[in-house]
């Protein structure tokens, strides 16, 4: 006797192990006064971004500041939204301005890049 799976149930399955495959950036989060990425690491703002505008970290800066990418599923949330970047990204924004990690940070919880220059700043609560 042949048994017979129907086909709602065979692409129920289908979307099922493509949903469960797929991983999603997590949103930042609150840790000790302060936003960190999903990783634990701290979110600075750089006082030469502009709200809504371009990042003006790039090259050099860029390497040190790395932007705190965004999915292309992920959602405005409250304060947090999602901009889009020069190369067609998507980074993380806290009031409109562009949020980054630093490279000297090196474990989470690390905030070596507070006030660094006295124009990156964490993102506090």
């Amino acid at each position: 006797m042949k048994t017979r799976i129907p086909m709602l149930a065979v692409a129920l399955a289908a979307t099922f192990s493509m949903t469960a495959l797929t991983v999603h950036a997590a949103p930042p989060v609150a840790a000790n006064g302060m936003y960190t990425d999903s990783k634990g690491m701290t979110l600075y703002t750089f006082d030469k971004d502009t709200a809504s505008g371009p990042s003006a970290c790039s090259g050099g800066c860029a390497q040190a500041w790395p932007a705190a990418m965004a999915d292309a599923s992920d959602k405005a949330q409250g304060d947090w939204s999602v901009v889009s970047t020069a190369d067609g990204g998507k980074q993380w924004a806290y009031k409109g301005k562009r949020v980054y990690t630093f490279a000297k940070d090196t474990k989470a919880g690390d905030a070596k890049g507070e006030n660094f220059k006295d124009v990156w700043h964490t993102v506090k609560q």
